[in-house]
């Protein structure tokens, strides 16, 4: 399973671990990565997710689940995400129509 948030992106970063007589070493910094379960409104069913904890609190910034990944740019996310999307927005286009 790979190490990247659904929503954001976030993926590992590589930096150095710095010893007290400054030997550096290479090190990964991985993300705070949780497996969630959100509900969407416009599905009316449960998704899950793999997300960063930093993603949970833009889901709650942009007013919720749904709201986020309409306003999210395709390539930030997964291809389940992005499946998700198109599932969100063909119920809104039909729901509007």
């Amino acid at each position: 399973m790979s190490r990247r948030c659904e929503l954001t992106a976030k993926a590992p970063l590589v930096g150095h671990r710095v010893s007290h007589s400054n030997i550096k070493t290479k090190r990964r910094f991985l993300p705070n990565l949780v497996n969630v379960t959100f509900l969407s409104e416009a599905l009316a069913r449960p998704v899950r997710l793999r997300v960063s904890t930093n993603a949970l609190k833009s889901v709650d910034r942009r007013g919720g689940f749904d709201a986020f990944l309409l306003k999210a740019r395709d390539s930030e996310l997964s291809p389940k995400a992005i499946e998700i999307k198109r599932q969100i927005e063909k119920k809104q286009a039909a729901k509007a129509g």
